[in-house]
């Protein structure tokens, strides 16, 4: 598999970029700018060494290289970046980080900002309506991501309304030590994932943590 990382040059999309590296993948990280692109590239090598697979690039042509697409951008880019990739996008699963969260007066983003679409990833949805957007990775802290010398302890909860495309991410996902998928149904329930975030934040400024995470526990009780 192929993942573009479009727009991963920020501290998420490039604590994915290294998790999906790390776990032997083709990663694309893709921004605006090749170079912006390749320093993120750059950064990834430094953690890993130069043996993994990971290079920049615009995000279009990420997008158009990828089988697999993951967005990790801040809402007020969320729009103008999807529009930029929507025919590389069409047919694929594109896993949406987007949180739509607004920083309070002490600069942490801990308000949920409601959608009139419901959530970030049916907005991604709307605009993409030929891609299969998955709410994905939502609940995973960059500091989780970018601890790579250890197993991430929290779940993967995701969404969305292409069983196939959910398959299909789910062992990729999986590649990440620690991580177990958590299917939540259909894109729908992205607003009950996507508020869980604000709420991961501010337990992890109260108890002075980066790493507080989620699991979803007794699931195979009914077996």
């Amino acid at each position: 598999m192929k993942i573009g990382v479009i727009g991963g040059t920020g501290g998420q999309g490039l604590g994915i970029a290294v998790r999906f590296a790390q776990a032997g993948e083709d990663v694309i990280i893709g921004s605006r700018t090749v170079d912006k692109a390749q320093t993120a590239a750059d950064k990834v090598k430094a953690v890993l060494g130069d043996s993994v697979s990971v290079r920049g690039a615009e995000n279009l042509d990420a997008a158009k290289e990828a089988d697999i697409l993951v967005l990790t951008v801040p809402l007020p880019a969320q729009k103008s970046t999807l529009l930029s990739i929507k025919e590389a996008a069409a047919g694929k699963p594109l896993l949406d980080a987007t949180g739509p969260l607004e920083a309070t007066i002490g600069g942490s983003p801990t308000k949920y900002i409601s959608l009139p679409d419901g959530s970030a990833a049916q907005r991604s949805q709307a605009i993409l309506p030929d891609a299969k957007v998955i709410c994905a990775f939502n609940n995973i802290s960059e500091h989780c991501l970018m601890a790579v010398d250890g197993e991430i302890d929290c779940d993967c909860l995701i969404c969305g309304n292409d069983k196939e495309a959910k398959a299909l991410v789910t062992p990729v996902i999986e590649k990440i030590p620690g991580v177990r998928v958590i299917d939540c149904g259909g894109l729908e329930r992205a607003c009950i994932i996507e508020k869980i975030t604000p709420l991961l934040i501010g337990l992890n400024i109260r108890n002075k943590s980066q790493f507080g995470g989620i699991r979803i526990t007794g699931l195979d009780k009914g077996k």
